[in-house]
């Protein structure tokens, strides 16, 4: 777990102060863009998946549309992998900017922390409007929590109602990602599952000892335009059925699970 950990621990460290030091420079410069800073997360996500030994395999294409990325939530895992593959900026729970460490590095790689309420539908149309118009693309996982890696829970359409507003329905697009865990031979199918009650420490310390590891592999599906749609609960519907047809049935000895 050491050989694996340290690195990983030292190549997030190094990364952020480097970060840091450039978005300074970057903020007065660019102000609220990250044409520069935001390069760092998916170095150091590529960087960390090979350190930890997780194959990646990548299937379709990343649009080029403006818009927003909608991916089933697994792991704590899905913050690398999703990194790895485009550039990115996660929508996130108001509250995880608290949260030691996690908070921090979720500021500092530009995340968009909301509260997930309908009260809250114009401002968080205001956040989106202006991140989407500095041309970022958001990644948000409508399910609202974690699931045992082997199945799609259903989707909340609350975050689809931004981007349905006069300002944004004609202009942009969603595009559904899948992310699906194979478990290291001889391991439990959810093994890289981090769902319930489960606490992140054992998790971390359960992958970085895994010899060998598994892998993964993300499904890029096509993009939705959102003036296609009628509604943010359709639009839900279509990206759920998309996400879901990138996974293999749940095994039977697991569907009550």
């Amino acid at each position: 777990m050491v050989r694996r950990g340290a690195p990983v621990i030292g190549l997030i460290t190094i990364c952020m102060v480097l970060m840091l030091a450039t978005r300074g420079v970057e903020r007065l410069i660019k102000g609220k863009r990250r044409p520069w800073s935001s390069q760092f997360p998916r170095f150091v996500s590529r960087t960390a998946l090979r350190l930890m030994g997780l194959s990646l395999t990548v299937r379709g294409t990343p649009m080029r549309h403006h818009g927003a990325v909608v991916a089933n939530h697994s792991t704590w895992l899905d913050i690398f992998v999703l990194n790895a593959v485009q550039r990115i900026f996660f929508v996130s729970k108001a509250e995880v900017a608290n949260w030691p460490g996690i908070g921090t590095m979720a500021k500092a790689t530009g995340t968009v922390f909301i509260n997930r309420d309908r009260t809250e539908a114009a401002l968080q149309k205001q956040i989106f409007e202006e991140r989407l118009h500095m041309g970022h693309k958001l990644l948000f996982f409508p399910e609202g929590t974690s699931s045992d890696s082997l199945r799609v829970l259903p989707f909340k359409p609350t975050l689809f109602a931004a981007f349905f507003t006069p300002e944004l329905r004609d202009e942009v697009w969603i595009q559904p990602v899948t992310a699906r865990y194979i478990a290291p031979e001889g391991q439990d199918v959810r093994f890289y599952g981090w769902w319930g009650d489960m606490e992140f420490g054992p998790s971390l310390v359960q992958v970085l000892k895994a010899s060998p590891q598994g892998r993964v592999e993300v499904m890029f599906h096509a993009p939705i335009a959102v003036k296609d749609v009628k509604d943010r609960k359709e639009m839900a519907r279509l990206c759920e059925e998309a996400v879901r047809s990138g996974l293999p049935p749940v095994p039977e000895a697991y569907l009550g699970a």
